[in-house]
């Protein structure tokens, strides 16, 4: 029998309003047992770059990460954010401890080759995690508490979306634990109806997820979400979720994806 771990992931909008904030480590501290946490902080990246005149420059989503935009992720995710959640956990009682991929070289990524003609920079895409540097801190009780950064195993570090970072260590942990992985955001769940918040969908399968896109009633960034969820199923990860950030330990809450 495998034992339990529950993987979090929360976007770095719901970090930076302080009840947000203290309504989602409310609700992480309430889940027991072993677990780890996953960190956006993509809106404190673009507002602190701003702040010291570095554009940011987003396709399809996704940000270039040149030089200067690396220094200003590699200060916002792996310091400011990280340690700032970290330090709100622990006023919970919860035995947090802030890493990046690099820490215990927990995650490795190789450099994003360019992709239809686009460059994104500093950007990895997950290689490797390391199940086992994983399992050493959760059995002695700590809580890992992962920013986006991952490295390339030759001194440079690479700006990974959050998602797919959770998605890859929920997958790599997979057959340690009985992995439920659990995707928070703003809203209660997927929604039938974007204006209409009590329009969750309680389940849905690929067939649904396709018929949804068609209806373009899944689009914009739930679309990656929803793939991350769906490949996180097959490489044998038990649950997967997508819930409102202060009901991630209500049960019966949110969308199970199937």
């Amino acid at each position: 029998m495998k034992q339990p771990l529950n993987i979090v992931k929360v976007g770095g909008a719901i970090l930076e309003d302080p009840s947000s904030l203290r309504a989602f480590t409310d609700a992480f501290a309430a889940i027991e047992g072993a677990k780890l946490l996953i960190h956006g902080g993509g809106r404190s990246a673009t507002r602190f770059a701003s702040r010291l005149g570095i554009e940011t420059t987003m396709v399809n989503g996704r940000r270039i990460t040149d030089d200067a935009m690396l220094e200003i992720v590699t200060m916002v995710y792996g310091g400011d954010v990280n340690r700032r959640l970290v330090a709100s956990l622990q006023a919970l009682g919860c035995n947090a401890a802030g890493f990046t991929g690099a820490d215990l070289n927990l995650v490795t990524s190789r450099r994003r080759p360019p992709v239809d003609g686009i460059d994104y920079g500093n950007v990895g895409d997950v290689t490797a995690v390391n199940a086992e540097a994983f399992r050493n801190l959760v059995s002695i009780g700590t809580i890992p508490v992962i920013a986006p950064l991952t490295h390339d195993m030759h001194g440079h570090l690479l700006n990974t979306n959050a998602d797919t970072m959770a998605g890859e260590i929920a997958s790599g942990l997979a057959e340690i634990y009985d992995v439920t992985l659990t995707f928070c955001f703003e809203k209660n769940g997927v929604l039938s109806d974007p204006a209409d918040d009590n329009s969750v969908i309680t389940t849905i399968d690929r067939d649904t997820f396709a018929e949804l896109k068609c209806k373009k009633i899944i689009e914009g960034g739930m679309i990656p979400k929803l793939d991350n969820a769906f490949a996180a199923i097959d490489r044998g990860v038990s649950r997967v979720k997508i819930i409102h950030y202060s009901r991630i330990s209500t049960p019966g809450a949110g969308t199970t994806i199937a």
